[in-house]
């Protein structure tokens, strides 16, 4: 259903520079006429881009132009090996943590699609880290409308029981030796994609402060947080056990100049049984949850 929907848009899979030229790469999703908005999606940790495809095809048919992307070493912006058919480099000794992705990699992704679309309004799609980094970045001014879906300050005591014990044991008593074995992060241990040792490590690290990134002194985009002037609904799934509600209101705390907007979302107003942290993304809420979020995008002038 989805791919039948990407044949009324453009896709075109580009690369661009991150603030340190490091090559991401994307795909930019057009409308076959007028482009009257302009939306960048960013992802969650550890989830490639393509998860977002339907739902940037389905924004980019409604006029938008949009774009997704992966971060450094993850996805398609991970370095291809020298040997082998289309293999992925090792992420053995790639330097990377989260506080890069955001400062290197998102800042220059809003920075494309600000100098793209410059007389377009800038929209922000921030999927878990993807709404936390946009307290992050020097240049969230830029960004007129943010939608966060189920983007939360991660304490392992925010999420939901069981879910917080499972998360606290697999990191720290799973992940994080083998992460130090490794010198990677495996996907296979249940993360999702592989990722970075720091993107790893500094992530856990969060999980295990009460204030999440709030509480890393090192941090200095966190200066960034009040820059953020624009208009902003964050969207908290009831079944999510990560991103619960006291975990998005303590992330949309940090945007001290604005009063976001938080809204709860139940399977059933959907009318479905379960959506949970990824479930957003599924083509078949294309007439509910897709709609609400494109008209809410569309409302900004």
């Amino acid at each position: 259903m989805a791919e039948a929907a990407l044949d009324d848009v453009f896709i075109d899979d580009i690369t661009f520079p991150a603030a340190d030229g490091y090559l991401l790469t994307a795909s930019l999703f057009l409308p076959r006429g007028a482009k009257r908005h302009a939306v960048l999606i960013n992802s969650a940790t550890a989830v490639p881009r393509k998860i977002y495809r339907g739902f940037a095809g389905y924004l980019a048919g409604r006029g938008c132009a949009v774009l997704t992307y992966d971060y450094r070493g993850v996805g398609d912006s991970r370095q291809k090996a020298l040997v082998g058919y289309n293999q992925p480099k090792s992420l053995v000794g790639f330097k990377a943590s989260m506080s890069d992705w955001a400062a290197l990699d998102i800042t220059a992704a809003v920075a494309w699609m600000r100098e793209r679309y410059h007389s377009l309004p800038l929209n922000y799609v921030g999927h878990s880290f993807g709404g936390q980094a946009l307290g992050l970045l020097a240049n969230n001014a830029e960004v007129s409308r943010a939608l966060l879906i189920a983007a939360q300050a991660g304490y392992w005591k925010l999420m939901a029981s069981p879910e917080r014990y499972r998360i606290y044991a697999m990191l720290n008593f799973i992940g994080t030796p083998l992460t130090r074995l490794l010198g990677y992060a495996p996907g296979w241990s249940g993360i999702g994609e592989d990722l970075p040792r720091d993107v790893f490590l500094q992530w856990v690290d969060w999980v295990m402060h009460k204030r999440y990134l709030f509480d890393d002194p090192k941090l200095s985009g966190l200066k960034n947080f009040p820059k953020f002037h624009g208009a902003m609904r964050a969207l908290t799934l009831s079944d999510d056990p990560w991103a619960t509600r006291p975990a998005v209101e303590l992330l949309c705390s940090g945007f001290t100049s604005i009063t976001p907007e938080i809204l709860t979302i139940a399977p059933a107003d959907a009318g479905v049984a379960k959506i949970g942290h990824l479930g957003f993304f599924r083509p078949e809420h294309r007439g509910t949850l897709w709609r609400g979020a494109a008209e809410w995008i569309q409302t900004g002038k």
